[in-house]
């Protein structure tokens, strides 16, 4: 039953966002009573934080078995970005806005996880690609696995990127080709516009 709630929540938190759904609409989504759901998780605040380690391990492990395909690295980070886009439903950042204004201690917890493992990801990556002649010899690793990560997570902020001008998965799409557009090397760029030309068909 606990990993049913969970699952449940994380659904609902992520479509309705984390300060909009309550205990009960919870129970009345499925169906149980707010008792039950109590006797796991001690406060709603306990609940919020168990389902964000929950989404984060979830994405988590599916980042590292896409690695583990062992693709070029330009078309991992392709289905890296594909696959997140799938596990948070293309939730915009009113989801994180309200973690990050009403959970704030669980919002720098969650972010400096999303850290460790896009950097570890992001770093792995760059390397591959330059050991494969893919990415350009002469880049700072270190630097452009922080600068991705800044920009992947200000893409969700509404000021700068409102959604009825850049509609989410346009958004991830023109950033990842930014990013690969930068560091590529000639075979590189050859097999980003062929991958490019290939999602447009």
């Amino acid at each position: 039953m606990r990993g049913t709630i969970l699952e449940k929540s994380s659904e609902l938190f992520l479509k309705l966002g984390f300060k909009s759904v309550t205990m009960d609409d919870i129970a009345h989504e499925m169906g149980i009573s707010k008792k039950t759901i109590y006797i796991h998780f001690n406060n709603k605040t306990n609940l919020v934080e168990e389902c964000t380690m929950y989404i984060f391990h979830k994405i988590a492990e599916n980042i590292n078995c896409i690695r583990d395909l062992k693709k070029n690295p330009i078309e991992e980070l392709y289905e890296i970005k594909k696959m997140v886009m799938v596990h948070l439903h293309d939730e915009r950042g009113s989801t994180e806005y309200q973690l990050q204004k009403y959970y704030p201690k669980i919002f720098i917890a969650l972010r400096k996880k999303q850290f460790q493992i896009m950097e570890d990801c992001i770093v792995d990556n760059i390397k591959k690609g330059v050991g494969e002649g893919i990415y350009r010899e002469n880049i700072n690793v270190d630097f452009i696995g922080r600068v991705y990560f800044s920009g992947v997570t200000s893409l969700k902020d509404q000021e700068i990127f409102p959604s009825d001008q850049f509609p989410i998965n346009l958004l991830m799409d023109d950033f990842l080709e930014y990013h690969l557009r930068g560091i590529v090397t000639p075979k590189g760029r050859k097999i980003l516009n062929a991958l490019i030309n290939s999602n447009y068909e």
